[in-house]
């Protein structure tokens, strides 16, 4: 099975993976921005999200042989590959396990190490909508307000309601088996896997996702990492400061 993605653009191959709960659609104004600067933008979903492939098998490792099916199904030898938060995890992997198939690697607001589950408020919020009684996405979106106060996740997340059929709203994502899987969402790379190759790592200056006590890690696992911030962004930095995450992305790609 191959993922489902959007392709914007001619050029260089660049792939960008969504994180947790999100799905390729996010990234569709940076990816026109890109494909305006002679990429090929991929905008993928990842399995169990947005429109690829619902399966109980959900791993990292799957994750990135994912990936390597997609790119030999589009006839692609080497790309750019962007990954933010549960993307950037994939795209680590995919780097490490497949390093020949990567020109060179972004990771958007994740390090490589273990985070304990912490999306637990938002599945039990997603849990409680009842899709037999809410029937358009302002009720979706009050009744969701009642257990996550913040309009920018509330909209985040409803942006994957779809018509399954008439009068009948569901999700895109898999909520069930991402539920099941929170704990591998967390997991990190192996302690022995490295990517030489060059390596941008970006994180919000409002954000804890990169420590400065990371550091060491990131460069042991890709030693040859730059480690740059986006200023005034929390974990979306993409969508929270767009302008500067396109800058320093385009900066380093045409390094």
């Amino acid at each position: 099975m191959i993922l489902h993605s959007k392709i914007i653009g001619a050029g260089k191959p660049l792939l960008i993976l969504h994180g947790f709960l999100g799905m390729s659609d996010n990234w569709k104004s940076l990816g026109n921005q890109f494909s305006a600067n002679g990429f090929q933008v991929h905008l993928i979903d990842q399995r169990n999200h947005g429109k690829s492939f619902h399966s109980e098998d959900f791993d990292y490792e799957y994750l990135s042989e994912d990936i390597l099916q997609y790119i030999k199904d589009k006839e692609i030898e080497k790309s750019i590959v962007i990954g933010h938060s549960m993307g950037g995890k994939t795209a680590m992997q995919f780097a490490c396990s497949h390093p020949s198939k990567v020109e060179k690697l972004i990771i958007a607001d994740i390090a490589p190490k273990y985070y304990p589950p912490h999306h637990q408020e938002i599945i039990c919020g997603l849990l409680q909508l009842n899709f037999a009684e809410i029937t358009t996405r302002t009720q979706a979106d009050k009744e969701l307000s009642q257990y996550l106060t913040d309009f920018g996740i509330r909209q985040f997340l409803l942006k994957n309601l779809y018509w399954v059929q008439k009068g009948k709203l569901a999700f895109r994502f898999n909520l069930r088996v991402l539920k099941n899987k929170m704990e591998e969402i967390g997991e990190n790379i192996s302690s022995i896997d490295t990517y030489l190759g060059e390596t941008l790592f970006l994180r919000g200056d409002r954000s804890e996702y990169i420590l400065n006590n990371d550091f060491d890690t990131i460069k042991r696992h890709f030693p040859n990492a730059t480690i740059d911030t986006i200023s005034n962004a929390g974990h979306w930095l993409h969508a929270e400061n767009p302008k500067e995450f396109f800058n320093k992305t385009i900066t380093f790609l045409n390094r």
